[in-house]
């Protein structure tokens, strides 16, 4: 008597939610209709699906996710789905175009330092060689500098270590997050898509540029120093950087360090440097916190 009042149960609570289970597949919705064959789960009615929301940082919480696992992303306003290691958008609202701005709300955690609302500036160029669409500020900047020598935090932005999630920001007196500082860096590896702030921050058509793009843009550009570096669509600036040995800033207002996603060697990653008299690609300390600028094919 307990196992079929059990199983009454069972059937009434399935006929109340308008479940229809099949063989090989389940259908939600009226209590008349079959599934289709070639679907596990067929929904039928007046009322829409609803994937879980979340914010950037909440996604990134997310443990070992799953191929194709879809979520909505708050704060990109975007549907998104794991695919090949990485989150990647599938529609945003509004839809973006190149020359748009682009506003993203940055929540503090384990790549963003603090929390902050931005508008980043788009423009598109072919200085790399192909044509690219750029963000015209930082990342982590509140907006363009307004100087090739400009030394204030707001235009500089945040600085990363090579292939390293969390992002810094430095007042001039403090660094944040002011957690124990890599000193040294040893990995054979490039930059890694898990690991871009760019797609992990601004979405995952965002990415830092490789050395080539970099180094094209360089040749391209015509580059001898910072001057003509923010005379650019890009609008480079001497932001500065930190220091390998205790993550202290140097150098804001007179050298600008961005980073490629391109390893040297284990120890050593390949940067864009300028100053007043020199720009040109160099192999830097992986330890260093360099400035990202972003790019989407």
């Amino acid at each position: 008597m307990r196992k079929l009042r059990t199983l009454v149960l069972i059937i009434s609570s399935m006929l109340m939610l308008n479940l229809q289970i099949y063989a090989q597949n389940l259908g939600i919705g009226t209590s008349s209709f079959n599934p289709d064959s070639s679907a596990l789960v067929e929904m039928r009615g007046n009322k829409g699906l609803l994937i879980p929301r979340m914010t950037t940082a909440q996604r990134n919480a997310i443990s070992n996710p799953a191929q194709s696992l879809l979520i909505f992303n708050t704060t990109t306003k975007c549907y998104e789905g794991y695919v090949d290691n990485a989150w990647r958008p599938i529609w945003c609202y509004p839809p973006f175009t190149c020359g748009d701005s682009l506003t993203v709300t940055h929540t503090a955690g384990d790549v963003a330092p603090v929390d902050k609302t931005v508008t980043y500036g788009t423009v598109s160029t072919n200085l790399s060689g192909t044509t690219k669409c750029w963000i015209t500020q930082n990342l982590g900047a509140d907006h363009q500098a307004t100087s090739a020598t400009d030394a204030t935090e707001p235009s500089a932005g945040w600085y990363w270590q090579f292939n390293r999630k969390q992002g810094y920001k430095h007042d001039g007196t403090n660094r944040t997050p002011n957690t124990t500082w890599i000193s040294s860096i040893d990995e054979s590896s490039d930059w890694q898509a898990g690991n871009d702030p760019c797609a992990i921050l601004l979405g995952s058509p965002w990415r830092i540029p490789t050395y080539t793009e970099w180094n094209n843009a360089d040749v391209n550009g015509g580059w001898d120093n910072y001057n003509e570096t923010y005379a650019s669509v890009l609008k480079l600036h001497a932001a500065g950087f930190l220091n390998y040995s205790d993550g202290s800033l140097s150098n804001r207002g007179s050298n600008g360090d961005y980073w490629s996603s391109t390893q040297s060697s284990s120890t050593y990653g390949w940067s864009l440097n300028f100053s007043s008299s020199n720009s040109s690609m160099q192999s830097s300390n992986k330890a260093l916190g360099f400035s990202l600028r972003c790019l989407r094919d």
